[in-house]
């Protein structure tokens, strides 16, 4: 028996909101796609022709598993409205199959050794011999002869008295077939998966250390699992001060920041994780975290936290190593404005040569509460009214991560604890920054409120293309007469003053 049908055509409404953008089968299990598990049972079986059956995002399915020849395979395709009945799709099929075949389905997972039971099933007599997981399907059979009745094979998947009268049923362990019919279901088997709970799964990576199994290309330090098991997919990055605890699964291409906690959870592909971030019994997909526990699903709109990779640019937190080396190089270029900085700074030199200011900065701590809140930092400024030799000090917070190149103005804290009003919190969706549409635009002197909206705007429309505009501009005000002005007295200072609520103002 050398051909099989693999239905893969499963609508997963009761999945969301992981079906909202991907095939159910499409959907990771340990490392691997639910569909590439089915097709490596049949490759070990000795099939080699295969007809799959898709529906939803059939060109996504398609493209990632494509014609098979990676498994030895030979795939073809053909498109149904999703969850059609088994039967009419293969009576519709006509002379595409040939001679007697395996059934499978495709989005779902058979943790038994499927090529196992297919020998067995290959010497039971009977027009059409299933597995059965205690009194149910368990979506894999032979189909040799007769009318067709793939019954079986439908989803939800059907018990014993509705398949043909001439089946045969070889048990197997009801555990060992996971229909992940829920949100919780897909979050077990995922962790069943990796501790060998399903045998007949084959999992990828190399085993790195006891109880940790990597990918390619991943790093990830042996001492980041401080208790349990973990599974780490390929080409991730996970901080070696990152804690991962219970049974974790990793998908590919995550990154995990310094001081995460991971307990007992899946990071799906493309997940960034952030800073003292903590994940306990959940799914996190992109910036959708999923709470086992209640079913609760909450979207994160800061990207310092959880952000999809595949969204994401250099304006979101996980950017973080890109700015702090153009920091480092923009302090470099700025050594030679130094000694004029000092010279400035001269005639104050009997109360200092710097100011010490403090600010709330991008970098984050876990407060009283256990919320992660941005970290106040201290920043020297030159004695000095002209503007752009005050500020070179700041290049020093770009290096250690407090500020970005370009963002919103920082606030002094009690500035920052201030806002109140939503419009006003918006400007938090953007980090803390050296140069800026306000930096760079708004005069000095102009009311708090001028240079708090320019921020909100700033937060609203922001683009990887506009950011770069912003810091070419921060570059070339070296030379705008204006940078080597006195800087005018602003009303209210947008870094230095205490906020309040003012007549007049927006809000």
């Amino acid at each position: 028996m050398d051909q099989a049908i693999l239905f893969a055509d499963r609508l997963g409404s009761e999945l969301m909101p992981l079906t909202e953008r991907t095939s159910v089968a499409l959907l990771p299990v340990a490392g691997k796609p639910m569909i590439e598990h089915a097709l490596e049972s049949l490759a070990k079986a000795g099939i080699r022709r295969i007809l799959v059956v898709v529906s939803p995002f059939a060109d996504e399915v398609q493209r990632v598993i494509g014609d098979g020849t990676r498994w030895g395979l030979r795939l073809t395709y053909t498109l149904t409205r999703g969850e059609e009945d088994p039967t009419a799709v293969v009576d519709r099929l006509g002379k595409r199959l040939d001679g007697p075949l395996v059934g499978l389905r495709g989005d779902l997972i058979h943790g038994f050794d499927v090529a196992a039971w297919i020998s067995a099933a290959e010497t039971t007599p009977g027009d059409c011999v299933w597995a059965d997981a205690d009194g149910l399907s368990a979506a894999c059979g032979i189909h040799r002869a007769g009318a067709s009745d793939l019954t079986p094979l439908a989803w939800p998947l059907t018990g014993r008295e509705d398949s043909a009268a001439q089946s045969a049923w070889i048990p197997i362990a009801a555990e060992q077939v996971c229909t992940v019919q829920s949100l919780a279901d897909y979050h077990r088997v995922n962790l069943d998966a990796i501790t060998k709970r399903l045998p007949g799964l084959i999992l990828p990576g190399r085993q790195a250390a006891l109880g940790l199994t990597l990918g390619r290309g991943s790093r990830v330090s042996p001492r980041s699992l401080k208790q349990g098991v973990c599974l780490v997919g390929a080409r991730c990055r996970i901080a070696p001060d990152a804690e991962l605890t219970g049974e974790v699964v990793i998908s590919d291409d995550v990154i995990v920041d310094r001081r995460a906690t991971i307990n007992s959870s899946v990071i799906l592909p493309h997940t960034y994780v952030g800073e003292l971030v903590e994940i306990t019994n959940a799914i996190v997909s992109g910036n959708t975290m999923i709470r086992v526990d209640s079913g609760a699903v909450l979207k994160v709109t800061d990207a310092c936290l959880l952000a999809d990779l595949e969204q994401a640019t250099l304006r979101s937190g996980i950017a973080d190593p890109i700015h702090r080396l153009l920091g480092v190089l923009a302090f470099g270029l700025s050594l030679p404005l130094w000694p004029i900085a000092a010279l400035a700074a001269l005639p104050n030199r009997k109360q200092g040569w710097f100011d010490t200011i403090t600010l709330r900065g991008n970098k984050r701590e876990v407060d009283a509460f256990g919320q992660a809140t941005r970290r106040d930092f201290r920043v020297r400024e030159w004695r000095t009214p002209v503007p752009i030799l005050r500020a070179l000090p700041r290049l020093l917070a770009v290096v250690s991560g407090d500020l970005r190149l370009v963002g919103v103005t920082p606030l002094s804290p009690e500035a920052a604890d201030g806002l109140r009003d939503d419009w006003e919190l918006t400007r938090e969706q953007a980090p803390a920054g050296l140069v800026g549409p306000t930096q760079l635009d708004v005069p000095a002197d102009a009311p708090f409120e001028e240079k708090l909206m320019s921020d909100v705007f700033y937060a609203r429309q922001r683009r990887i293309g506009r950011d770069l505009v912003y810091l070419l501009s921060g570059l070339l005000a070296i030379l705008r007469p204006t940078s080597w002005l006195p800087a005018p007295q602003a009303s209210v200072s947008i870094t230095d003053a205490s906020k309040t609520k003012q007549p007049g103002r927006p809000g």
